[in-house]
């Protein structure tokens, strides 16, 4: 395990002399688009397990990608080796199905201090939910990023983030009234508290999304990559590409139904992710939007 084969994979190639924000942006910005976010080991015979030598052979070496037990682990393990004061947050993320925030806490951030200022660092979400910046941890500012406009509210120490997206063009009517776009404009994505947490807070909730029938992750097979300019998506044979400000105000959604023998090769053409078993798609209907 080392920084440099890390930055490989990701491309990075600017100083980390500095710790400061400047610089932890680009080494952001670099994993999201190199490194997807993608459950797809559920879904082809693979166990799951948080082990950091683990996570950092399947996605530094192995040239694979994670959710968010895995990805903000490994930036998280990064940002440490490079000397900021880094630390792991657990968040409960909300289902807009059930119009609640989940009961289990399943999703793992990076917390970050510079210069007195705490920032949240979230490589792990993926879709239009997916940051593209740290966010400065401060109630009630709206923090507008490239995906849309951002924002924490603080209340009896809890904190929650929001997103407001753009209007959507969607040129395949097909999908105007897909699962798989955001109906509301304004989204609850999910609620934490500042208690430090450790890999170890997860163990249980790492079995228990891969495994649950209960669990999004069992429903779906979900890989999704940043991009210089929004994202793409594979949600089962469900290829999205979703560009950002395409027009003012505006985002371009595009989706194209695969053919079977069309998803490997999507998976290295698009993620650049070649699996070593055979993927088995999935995607139940009503329990994921983008």
């Amino acid at each position: 395990m080392n920084l440099e084969e890390y930055f490989a994979r990701t491309g990075y190639k600017g100083s980390l002399e500095k710790q400061d924000l400047e610089t932890l942006t680009d080494i952001f910005q670099h994993h999201i688009r190199a490194v997807p976010f993608e459950n797809l080991s559920i879904h082809c015979g693979e166990k799951i397990t948080l082990e950091l030598e683990h996570v950092y052979n399947k996605i530094v070496q192995r040239k694979r990608g994670g959710w968010c037990m895995e990805n903000n682990q490994l930036l998280g393990w990064v940002l440490k080796r490079l000397g900021y004061d880094a630390s792991f947050l657990g968040a409960y993320v909300f289902n807009p199905h059930q119009n609640a925030y989940a009961t289990i806490m399943t999703h793992l951030l990076v917390k970050v201090v510079i210069d007195g200022k705490a920032y949240i660092v979230d490589g792990g979400f993926g879709v239009s939910y997916q940051m593209w910046q740290p966010m400065e941890l401060v109630s009630g500012k709206d923090q507008p990023q490239a995906p849309g406009i951002f924002r924490f509210t603080e209340k009896n120490a809890i904190w929650y983030l929001e997103k407001m997206r753009r209007k959507q063009y969607i040129p395949n009517k097909n999908f105007s009234n897909s699962d798989l776009l955001e109906k509301k404009e304004c989204r609850k994505v999910y609620m934490f508290s500042l208690e430090p947490r450790t890999v170890e807070d997860f163990c249980f909730q790492c079995t228990y999304l891969q495994t649950s029938p209960d669990s999004l992750f069992t429903k779906k097979s979900i890989c999704t990559l940043q991009t210089t300019d929004g994202f793409r998506a594979l949600i089962g044979w469900t290829l999205t590409e979703t560009t950002y400000n395409y027009r003012e105000n505006m985002d371009l959604v595009e989706f194209v139904t695969l053919e079977d023998e069309e998803v490997e090769k999507t998976l290295k053409e698009k993620f650049n992710i070649t699996l070593d078993r055979k993927l088995v798609p999935i995607n139940i209907k009503g329990f994921y939007t983008i």
